[in-house]
C-alpha cells in the first residue's frame, strides 16, 4: 500500500519537474505563448530594448551610475574581462557568457537585475538574448542613428506595401475601405481642422470619377484653413503662448506675428528645411525671404520662437535664471528638430543616449551667444531698398560737400590727435559713436543706418547754403523718428561700479543687459533700465556694482517697454555719443578714440575747425545742386515702424565651460567649442561663426547624413494623421523613447522628403491617398486579439478630435465660424473662476468673436478650460503628442460650457430659419452639419422619441415663449454630445 503511495508521489513529482519549465518558461510574462523568436535577432529592435529597461540604469554609458566597471552599452564594454574573471558576453557562446548566468541564476545576491529593482526578464526576453549571443552578439549604434536606407527591393515600394507586409507576418486581417462620407471628413478634419461643408460632401458623393478622392485631397490641402490647422501642430513644439507667466503673466510682443508666419508657411508649402533655417537662424541668413505677396521678410519673424519660453521678472539669482532659461531653448529646439531629450545631459552624460555633457554645453554657448531684441515685424523689400535710397543720396551729399571743403581748406584743417586719457580720468571706453563707425557694436532694423553722423553737411534747404557738419553720433534719425533699430555693445564682464552713456532723445531707452535677463524692473533690476527723453544732452548713470564679475551689454534704442511689452511712438529717437565704465565719479572729459580714417571723412578735431570757419564766416559755401537731394529725407516717411515681434539676433560669439553636476558655481576649467552633438554628423566641428554658431547648427542638422532630421518630422506628420507616430514617442528617438512599429516605411518617407524637396504638402498628400490612411476603422475579423493597440494598422485608428477641432467644429457646424485669415489674437474669455495677477482688465468675448482657436488668446496664467480640458498642453516645453483623456469634465464642458449652448441655440435658430421643412429633413440638415451625412432611419426615429420627451418637459415647465428654438437647440446640444462629434469613426 506504501509503495502505491510513494509510487504516485514520484509520478507527481515527474510531473512535477516536466511542469516547472513551462512555468518557468511564463514567469514575468502575461502571455505564456509568446510570439516566435524571429530568424535573426536584431541588436536595434530585440536587444537593446531589454538592456535599456533592466541593464543600463547600472551598466550603461553614465559612468556615474555604473557599476562593476561593466558596460553593455558597447560591444569592447560588454566582451572585456570582468573583475572577477570571465566576460560579460562571449560572442557565440552563450553558455560561458556571464550574462546568461546572471539572469538565469536563481540566488538573490547573484541573479540580475537585482530584486530590488523590480525589474524581471521574460522567458522570451531571456530566449532573445540567449540566440544573439550565439548568432555573435552583433553590437549597432541606435537605430535612429544610422543612414536611412532602402533595400533595393523596395526601392519603387509605396506606403502600403510596407504596411501590409507586417499584417502578413502577423497574421492580421486588412479592413476594407471607408466610405465616401467617412473619408471626407477625415481628410476634411486632419488636413484643415474644420468638418466639410454639407456642399462638399454632396459634390464629393456624386463624382464618381477615378480621381475622385485625389481632388478632394488637393482642395483641402490648398484651403487656407490647412495652414491654420498645422501651424498649430507646430505651435505644440514651441511651447507657444502670447504671454511670459510667473506673476504677471506679462506679454510677448508680437506672438501672434509669428503665429501668421506659421500659417503662412504651411500654406504656402515652405519646404522643411527652410523652415528649420529660418527658426534657427532666421535673422542671418544670407538669403533672405520676403513674402511674395506683401513684400515683407518673413525669415527673421521665425526666430521669434526662441522668445515663447516663461519668464521671470524678479530672479534672485540672475545667473541660474539664465541657466533655465537657455536650458529650456535647448530643450525645445533639440526635441523638436532632432527628437532627442539633449537636456538630460545637463547634469552629467545622458544616461541612455550617446550624448555627452560637453555636447550640451557646446549648444549652450550657442544660446548664451544669442540675444533677444525687438524686430520690425513688417520690415519688407521696399523699406529696405528705400533705406538704401536715402542712404545712397546721403553718402553722395557727404562726399561732395567734403570734396569742397577740402579744396578751400584742406591747409587749415589740423587733426591734433592726443592721448587717450582714459588711464588719467579713471574709465574705460565701451563704445564710441563720435567718429565715422559704430567701435564694434552691433545694430539691428534700419534706424542707425550704416554709420554715424560725423561730417553729414547741414544745409539750407532753399538755397543749399552750408551751415554746419555734424559732429559725431549715433543717432536712430538718420531718416526720421518712429523707425526702428537697436544698437548693442560687445559682451563684457562688470568691473567696474557705473556704466555711463551720453545719450538724448525722446521716448526712448537705454538698457544694461546682464547675463542676457530681459524681463528687467524693480524690486531688484529697475536700475538697469532708463527712459531717455531729452533734447539736451544727459550723462545716464547705471549702478551696476552688485553685478560685478557678470557678463552684460548695453542696449540702446528708440521706443519704451511698456510692462515688458515693447512699443515704438511715432516721434522716439535717440542719439548717444559714448559709453563708458567708471568706479567714482564721472570722468570731467572724455576723449575720442584715435582711429585711422577714411580719406573722405574728417575727424571730429577736423569737424569742429570746420564748424568755426564757418560759424566766423571764413567758410561760405553753397550746393544749389543738393538741394533736390535734401528733400529724399521724405522718401522716410514709409520706413516709421508700429509692429513687432520679440525675436533674437546674434551676440558675441562665447563657449561655455560645462557646469559640473549642472551648477554654474562649478564651471570646468576648460570651455566647450559650440559645436553640434557629437553623435551625428558635422558634431566634431567646431562652429567659426564670429556670432553665436545658430546657421551653423541650422546646417548640421541639415547635413545629408544626418539620420534624424528627415525622419522626426515625417514621423510628426504620420502622428497627426493616424493619431499615433511610427515611432510613438514622437519627441523621444532616444533609446528611452519607442521603436519604430515600421521602421523599413519611415526610412523610405524620410528618404523621399528629401529626394522631393522637402514637401510637406507633398508627403501628407502621399500619405493620404494610400489605401491604408483610407481603410474603415471598422474591422469584422477582430484583430484586436493579436494587436490590441492597433499598431500594425489593420483598420484605420479611431481617434478623438484635438481641442481646437472640436471648438471649431461647433463653430461650424452652428454657421458662427468667422474665416477672416490672421490678426490680433481674440481675448480670453474670463469665466468667474479665472481670477489672480496679471488678470487681462476686459475679457473676451463667449464665442470668441466667431474666430477658429488658433487666433484665441493663449495666456500662460489664463488658459482657456475647453481647451486645457480637452487635453491642449500647457506651453512649457515641447509636446509633439498631446495627452488624450477621457475625463468626466470633458463630458461636464459639452453639457454645461455657456458656449456649447449658446452655439446650440445659434444653430436651432439657423434651422428654424429654413422654411417648409419636414422633421426628417430638419434631422437629416443637423446630421449633415455634425457628422457629414444623412441620419439613418433609427436615428429619425430616435430624434422623434428625444423630442417627444423634451416637449413634454417643456409643457411641464410651461414654457411658452420660444418654444421651438428651446426644444431645437436641446436636441442640437445633445447631438453635440454624441461620440461621433468629437471622433474620427
Amino acid at each position: 500500500m506504501f509503495k502505491f503511495i510513494d509510487g504516485i508521489r514520484n509520478v507527481g513529482r515527474i510531473v512535477a519537474l516536466c511542469v516547472l519549465p513551462a512555468i518557468l518558461f511564463s514567469c514575468g510574462n502575461s502571455n505564456s505563448n509568446y510570439e516566435p523568436l524571429p530568424k535573426t535577432v536584431d541588436f536595434n529592435f530585440h536587444i537593446r530594448p531589454i538592456l535599456v529597461q533592466n541593464c543600463y540604469l547600472c551598466h550603461g554609458p553614465d559612468p556615474s551610475s555604473r557599476k562593476a566597471e561593466l558596460r553593455l552599452d558597447t560591444y569592447e564594454g560588454a566582451t572585456a574581462e570582468l573583475k572577477e574573471g570571465g566576460f560579460a558576453v562571449v560572442p557565440g557562446k552563450p553558455s560561458k557568457s556571464q550574462l546568461m548566468l546572471r539572469i538565469n541564476h536563481e540566488h538573490e545576491d547573484k541573479i540580475m537585475p537585482p530584486p530590488e529593482t523590480n525589474s524581471k526578464l521574460t522567458q522570451r526576453e531571456k530566449a532573445l538574448l540567449e540566440k544573439w549571443i550565439k548568432q555573435g552578439a552583433e553590437w549597432k549604434p541606435h537605430w535612429s542613428f544610422i543612414t536611412p536606407i532602402i533595400n533595393e527591393a523596395d526601392k519603387n515600394a509605396r506606403i502600403d506595401l510596407f504596411v501590409d507586409r507586417q499584417l502578413e507576418q502577423k497574421e492580421l486581417t486588412k479592413a476594407p475601405l471607408a466610405n465616401k462620407n467617412t473619408l471626407i471628413r477625415r481628410v476634411a478634419y486632419l488636413l484643415t481642422g474644420l468638418p466639410p461643408a454639407p456642399k462638399d460632401v454632396k459634390a464629393y458623393i456624386s463624382d464618381t470619377s477615378e480621381d475622385a478622392y485625389g481632388k478632394m485631397v488637393d482642395y483641402y490641402l490648398n484651403s487656407p484653413a490647412y495652414g491654420e490647422r498645422w501651424a498649430r501642430h507646430w505651435m505644440d513644439l514651441v511651447r507657444y503662448a502670447e504671454t511670459k507667466g510667473h506673476e504677471f503673466d506679462y506679454a510677448i510682443t508680437g506672438a501672434w506675428k509669428y503665429r501668421d508666419y506659421l500659417i503662412r508657411a504651411f500654406n504656402n508649402d515652405l519646404p522643411y528645411d527652410q523652415l528649420l533655417k529660418e527658426h534657427l537662424a532666421g535673422d542671418v541668413l544670407e538669403e533672405k525671404r520676403y513674402d511674395s505677396e506683401t513684400g515683407i521678410l518673413e525669415s527673421q519673424i521665425a526666430t521669434a520662437f526662441y522668445a515663447m519660453g516663461e519668464g521671470t521678472h524678479s530672479p534672485v539669482d540672475i545667473k541660474q535664471d539664465e541657466a533655465n532659461r537657455i536650458d529650456n531653448m535647448i530643450d525645445v529646439t533639440t526635441k523638436t528638430f532632432q527628437g532627442l531629450t539633449v537636456s538630460c545631459a545637463k547634469c552629467h552624460d545622458h544616461k541612455f543616449d550617446p550624448i555627452t555633457a560637453a555636447d550640451y554645453y557646446a549648444m549652450y554657448g550657442v544660446m548664451e551667444s544669442t540675444r533677444f531684441t525687438p524686430l520690425n515685424a513688417d520690415q519688407s523689400v521696399s523699406k529696405e531698398l528705400t533705406a538704401k535710397e536715402i542712404l545712397d543720396i546721403n553718402s553722395y551729399v557727404k562726399t561732395t560737400v567734403a570734396e569742397k571743403i577740402t579744396e578751400e581748406l584742406s591747409s587749415q584743417i589740423t587733426s591734433n590727435k592726443k592721448p587717450n586719457l582714459d588711464a588719467v580720468n579713471g574709465y574705460k571706453m565701451i563704445g564710441d559713436f563720435r567718429n565715422t563707425d559704430f567701435d564694434g557694436w552691433a545694430t539691428t532694423g534700419l534706424a542707425f543706418g550704416d554709420g554715424t553722423t560725423l561730417g553729414y553737411p547741414i544745409l539750407q534747404t532753399f538755397s543749399g547754403k552750408l551751415l554746419s557738419l555734424e559732429e559725431g553720433k549715433a543717432s536712430s534719425r538718420i531718416f526720421e523718428p518712429g523707425v526702428m533699430g537697436t544698437l548693442r555693445s560687445p559682451d563684457f564682464i562688470l568691473d567696474s561700479d557705473f556704466i555711463g552713456v551720453r545719450a538724448r532723445g525722446e521716448q526712448s531707452t537705454i538698457r544694461i543687459i546682464v547675463d542676457n535677463f530681459q524681463l528687467i524692473q524693480w524690486p531688484i533690476y529697475g536700475g538697469l533700465t532708463q527712459s531717455v527723453s531729452s533734447a539736451k544732452w544727459n550723462n545716464y548713470k547705471f549702478n551696476v556694482e552688485p553685478w560685478k564679475g557678470h557678463k552684460a551689454y548695453i542696449e540702446i534704442l528708440p521706443g519704451i517697454y511698456d510692462q515688458h511689452n515693447f512699443r515704438l511712438p511715432p516721434k522716439a529717437f535717440i542719439e548717444a555719443q559714448y559709453a563708458i565704465s567708471y568706479d567714482s565719479e564721472w570722468p570731467r572729459e572724455v576723449e575720442t578714440s584715435n582711429k585711422e580714417k577714411p580719406s573722405k571723412d574728417f575727424s571730429l578735431d577736423g569737424i569742429k575747425a570746420i564748424n568755426a570757419h564757418i560759424k566766423n564766416g571764413r567758410l561760405k559755401l553753397q550746393f544749389p545742386e543738393l538741394v533736390a537731394a535734401i528733400d529724399s529725407r521724405k522718401l522716410s516717411k514709409p520706413l516709421k515702424d508700429n509692429s513687432f515681434i520679440y525675436g533674437v539676433s546674434d551676440g558675441s560669439a562665447t563657449d561655455s565651460p560645462v557646469f559640473i553636476r549642472g551648477r554654474y558655481q562649478e564651471p570646468s576649467e576648460e570651455n566647450i567649442p559650440r559645436r553640434f552633438l557629437s553623435a551625428l554628423p558635422q558634431g566634431d566641428i567646431p562652429f567659426q561663426s564670429k556670432g553665436s554658431g545658430r546657421l551653423e547648427l541650422a546646417e548640421a542638422m541639415l547635413h545629408g547624413d544626418n539620420p534624424l532630421t528627415s525622419r522626426v518630422m515625417v514621423n510628426r506628420i504620420w502622428h497627426h494623421l493616424f493619431g499615433k507616430g511610427i515611432v510613438e514617442t514622437v519627441d523621444n528617438f532616444g533609446l528611452q523613447g519607442k521603436l519604430p512599429s515600421h521602421p523599413q516605411l519611415l526610412d523610405h518617407l524620410a528618404i523621399k522628403f528629401q529626394d522631393e524637396g522637402w514637401s510637406i504638402k507633398n508627403m501628407i498628400k502621399y500619405i493620404v491617398t494610400s489605401e491604408t490612411f483610407k481603410r474603415s476603422t471598422l474591422n469584422d475579423f477582430e484583430p484586436s486579439n493579436k494587436d490590441p493597440n492597433n499598431i500594425f494598422l489593420a483598420s484605420f485608428p479611431i481617434r478623438r478630435l484635438e481641442s481646437e477641432a472640436i471648438r471649431d467644429g461647433i463653430l461650424s457646424a452652428a454657421q458662427s465660424l468667422d474665416s477672416t485669415l490672421y490678426g490680433p489674437p481674440i481675448p480670453t474669455y474670463l469665466t468667474q473662476f479665472m481670477r489672480g495677477r496679471g488678470m487681462p482688465e476686459e475679457s473676451g468675448p463667449l464665442d470668441g468673436a466667431g474666430r477658429r482657436s488658433i487666433y484665441q488668446e493663449v495666456r500662460r496664467n489664463f488658459l482657456e478650460p475647453m481647451m486645457t480640458t480637452f487635453d491642449r498642453p500647457i506651453p512649457f516645453t515641447t509636446f509633439g503628442r498631446r495627452d488624450v483623456t477621457n475625463v468626466p469634465a470633458q463630458s461636464l464642458i459639452l453639457m454645461n460650457d455657456p458656449f456649447v449652448i449658446q452655439q446650440s441655440e445659434i444653430m436651432a435658430g439657423k434651422l428654424l430659419a429654413q422654411k417648409n421643412l419636414s422633421f426628417d429633413q430638419k434631422i437629416e440638415w443637423i446630421y449633415m452639419q455634425m457628422f457629414s451625412r444623412k441620419p439613418t432611419e433609427k436615428e429619425i426615429e430616435n430624434a422623434s422619441q428625444f423630442m417627444a420627451a423634451i416637449e413634454e418637459m417643456k409643457d411641464m415647465d410651461g414654457a411658452d415663449e420660444n418654444r421651438d428654438l428651446e426644444v431645437w437647440k436641446e436636441y442640437c446640444h445633445s447631438i453635440f454630445n454624441l461620440k461621433e462629434f468629437i471622433y474620427l469613426i
